[in-house]
């Protein structure tokens, strides 16, 4: 019962998430999507590059910024003129499960079911966010500086 009340409420969840969704083509947006069951898949490096390649090929965004933390992503990204966030998302959470499944020899979802999104609002600082975004593995504490995590980028640097 317990189970299936937590399944209601993921289900439910994942719901929310998509109410409101709105995508501008050529708006910026910082997304996390997260691993299923919060598994820690991208410690491994090769891992990590996979999904890392999925985010720099997208056909529906430009990446600005990413970070590739051990369960989830942060990913901030412009529309291209007829892209769709939903469509950008699931085409990089789809590529790089399919990627990641062969490569580790699993079946199965790799990602939990939605995304999160924020839309950046004229008067927010595209670099404040990307700053943000690249010093969650210090604020996470995996590392002391930002030159010993190897799976982030910006456009800028």
């Amino acid at each position: 019962m317990a189970q299936q009340q937590l399944a209601f409420r993921n289900i439910y969840h994942s719901n929310d998430l998509r109410k409101g969704r709105y995508s501008q083509p050529g708006g910026i947006y910082l997304v996390t999507f997260v691993t299923q069951q919060r598994l820690q898949l991208f410690v491994d490096l090769r891992n990590a590059r996979l999904v890392i390649t999925c985010l720099m090929k997208s056909k529906s965004a430009e990446t600005l910024c990413f970070v590739v933390m051990p369960d989830h992503v942060h990913w901030l990204l412009q529309l291209r003129p007829h892209g769709d966030l939903s469509a950008a998302v699931k085409g990089v959470k789809s590529a790089s499960a399919r990627l990641l499944n062969k490569k580790i020899k699993r079946r199965g979802s790799i990602w939990q079911k939605g995304f999160h999104d924020h839309a950046l609002r004229r008067e927010e600082s595209v670099l404040s966010v990307a700053r943000y975004i690249v010093a969650n593995p210090l604020r996470a504490g995996l590392v002391r500086s930002l030159r010993n995590y190897p799976h982030w980028d910006a456009k800028w640097l």
